[in-house]
């Protein structure tokens, strides 16, 4: 949820936090601060509203120089956004300085046995708390700080990831992680300390991935030395060469990150099928599956856990599963998965989905997965990341860095993976013939250059954005493959815009959501030509017949639709199974212009976070 960022080494830090936390603002953007030492003096400032709200703050009170320096961007847990709650925090005495991301969930108990010891507390936060544990393990065990924080870590219920020094001490930083990600960049005679890597990028190639349950200690003179929280046991760090660049991470032209990831779609999912897709020898290669074929194979059942928009694409993966390899599919939200007792046996293939890798209801789910003997396949974008490193074996998106909070490319190449796992199944079962092996393989091998003709209608949506822009509340209709898309789509425009808006079975209209049609609502059809086409016209037309504003995304040429709305968006046609990977492309434009038009901030939603990594 929340980004830390932090460095320690000869340059001056202030410049390399402050752009390291505007990187990470898509992690968290209700409040932000810095904590900067220049062998003299700590100086701290911190403030309720966006990372550039700190910026002209610290710029105008305090002194920035210091080759020290940590900094946080919030999203709030406990207590509101004000600049009170903001990190940094300090402890008591003033000495140790901390920033955190996650929950500490017994922190009011620690609070009250702490608040009889005499230490006072100016925030409702439970960072608040944990830095007074540690300064209160350093008095009464007489430790060092990174023992102190090891101490009182194994005290903690919760997750957390925390970068914690001590300015009386000011050559190290102390670092750990449980459920939250981070990242040590190791440089030469400088370290670097952030959620992910971005901050460093142009620094630094080698990074340090912490693992669950793990704590490091980064002097600028001695290295990094990493330890287990729970026993204090050594660690032998792996250090990783990062594949990121930073042209990755900037917006280039585009105005914002999510249009700028819209329009990267047709290379992202070129760059998840390169290596795998071999259309002319009729081969999909997929190490993942490859090595555990006969627990794919021998599968009773899939179970697919997964929140937000990879929950959509699970739905997408479970209509082609089932309809392609021929096996059972359930689709799980993973936030409620863990909490009903669910039957897991032995036999049953689990595939966790989740961009960042480090959703926490996602991990949660893996872990009883792995409790009860499933066999977990993980589908995510970062390298590195815990589901990569929780999992059995698993298959990498490659859609490259997604800064928009709201998924775009995300959605359509956790798609294209899925897509791809189904064939290779359905092959290796025998339940499809080659014939419409060899269409699927060399019709996806096309679906890029498709998409880019999709994204020649952006004027086009732009217009109908502009009609619609004003409406207080929207309707998505699909059906088969395109249903999960209506949820994508309705889903899209609340997040950006926050316009009401909700996705539903086209069939299921006249079970409910037929009352709420008048010529105010407007209606976004999916009515492509591959599927139930003959029925989702008839949808339309009931539609029509009570004055509400249709939209329809239909395959190009398509001349019954256009008849019957008020607007429609072309893609081009392509087999229903791929269908949605063209249909959510004008979704995800009409949502992003209506966003804008309305003034909205697009890249960072209100309330909302990148990465969830707290229940």
């Amino acid at each position: 949820m929340c980004g830390i960022v932090g460095y320690i080494g000869y340059r001056e830090a202030y410049p390399i936090v402050m752009k390291g936390l505007q990187r990470l603002e898509y992690r968290g953007y209700d409040s932000a601060g810095i904590a900067l030492f220049d062998d003299k003096e700590l100086k701290v400032s911190k403030t309720k509203g966006k990372v550039a709200d700190l910026k002209e703050k610290i710029e105008s009170e305090i002194d920035t120089s210091g080759t020290l320096g940590i900094g946080h961007t919030r999203w709030a847990t406990h207590g509101v956004p004000n600049d009170v709650n903001s990190h940094p925090h300090l402890s008591n005495s003033g000495n140790l300085v901390i920033i955190h991301n996650g929950i500490i969930e017994n922190y009011e108990s620690l609070k009250k046995e702490l608040t009889k010891r005499g230490y006072k507390f100016e925030s409702d936060t439970d960072t608040e708390v944990l830095v007074n544990l540690i300064e209160d393990v350093i008095k009464e065990e007489d430790v060092k700080l990174g023992k102190a924080v090891q101490i009182a870590l194994n005290q903690t219920v919760g997750a957390y990831a925390i970068a914690v020094f001590d300015k009386t001490k000011p050559n190290e930083i102390v670092v750990a992680r449980l459920g939250s990600p981070l990242a040590i960049g190791v440089g030469k005679e400088e370290f670097f300390i952030a959620s992910d890597a971005s901050p460093f990028i142009e620094f630094t190639n080698n990074a340090i991935y912490l693992e669950d349950g793990e704590m490091a200690v980064v002097r600028r003179d001695k290295g990094v030395k990493v330890r287990k929280i729970k026993d204090d046991s050594l660690v032998d760090p792996y250090i990783q060469e990062l594949q990121l660049n930073l042209e990755q991470i900037e917006k280039n032209n585009f105005e914002h990150f999510m249009l700028k990831e819209i329009y990267e779609q047709p290379s992202a999912i070129r760059d998840t099928y390169r290596g795998r897709l071999h259309a002319e020898e009729g081969i999909i290669r997929m190490a993942g599956v490859d090595d555990n074929l006969e627990r794919f194979l021998n599968a009773k059942r899939i179970l697919i856990v997964a929140c937000g928009t990879s929950w959509h694409a699970g739905l997408v993966a479970e209509y082609i599963f089932e309809d392609l390899a021929r096996i059972p599919v359930e689709v799980e939200y993973a936030s409620e998965f863990r909490y009903r007792n669910p039957i897991i046996n032995s036999d049953d293939v689990v595939i966790a989905i989740s961009q960042s890798g480090e959703t926490a209801d996602t991990m949660a789910a893996i872990k009883l997965a792995k409790e009860k003997g499933a066999f977990v396949f993980g589908v995510c974008n970062v390298v590195g990341s815990s589901i990569s490193r929780e999992t059995n074996a698993g298959a990498y998106t490659h859609a490259g860095p997604e800064i928009g909070v709201a998924s775009t490319k995300a959605f359509t190449t956790q798609i294209t993976v899925l897509t791809l796992m189904a064939l290779k199944l359905a092959k290796a079962k025998g339940s499809i013939s080659n014939t419409d092996f060899h269409m699927h393989l060399q019709e996806l091998e096309t679906i890029p250059q498709k998409i880019e003709v999709a994204l020649q209608e952006n004027d086009h949506i732009k217009e109908v954005a502009f009609k619609y822009k004003d409406a207080r509340n929207c309707l998505y209709l699909g059906r088969g493959f395109n249903f999960p898309v209506a949820l994508e789509g309705a889903l899209k425009l609340k997040e950006i815009s926050y316009i009401h808006a909700e996705g539903y079975p086209a069939a299921e209209m006249k079970h409910g959501p037929i009352a709420l049609i008048d010529e105010e609502m407007p209606v976004v059809v999916i009515a492509t030509r591959k599927g139930h086409y003959e029925k989702v016209v008839s949808n339309i037309q009931e539609i029509k017949s009570r004055q509400g504003k249709i939209i329809g995304i239909v395959t190009e040429g398509d001349t019954s639709v256009r008849d019957l709305a008020d607007y429609v968006i072309e893609v081009p046609d392509t087999i229903e199974s791929l269908t949605p990977l063209l249909t959510t492309i004008p979704l995800q434009l009409l949502s992003y212009h209506i966003a804008v038009l309305l003034g909205k901030n697009v890249d960072q939603p209100r309330n909302l976070a990148k990465s969830v990594t707290v229940e």
